[in-house]
């Protein structure tokens, strides 16, 4: 369900901005939501950290050459500049909390190619 602050992002899934701020640039928190059944975009941060917080929902996560079912309670961690994407697979929104080190930044952000 769409709520007042959040946005459709390019990747292909839902954002909303809990803290992303330049007066505190070592960290981001953001709220992903992906509809039932989608996937976003392989995708890579580039210089970023990121850890994805699964809060609601079950998903396939692929990082790098690796694939995995994840649920509730799991954390993922994706080294800086690797390919990312997440696909939902159940046939309600998958919530998770996107957390970056350094902040997320547009400009680090890439489309990678599906091979």
């Amino acid at each position: 369900m769409a709520r007042a602050d959040e946005y459709y992002f390019k990747e292909g899934c839902f954002i909303e901005e809990w803290h992303n701020h330049s007066n505190d640039p070592a960290c981001s928190i953001a709220r992903v939501r992906v509809e039932p059944f989608q996937t976003t975009k392989l995708h890579a941060l580039k210089n970023t950290v990121e850890r994805y917080v699964i809060v609601d929902g079950s998903a396939k996560v692929t990082v790098g050459d690796k694939s995995w079912k994840v649920g509730i309670s799991d954390v993922v961690v994706i080294e800086a500049d690797q390919p990312q994407k997440i696909e939902n697979i159940l046939d309600k929104d998958l919530i998770f909390l996107a957390v970056c080190t350094p902040r997320f930044e547009l400009h680090n952000y890439r489309e990678c190619d599906e091979t």
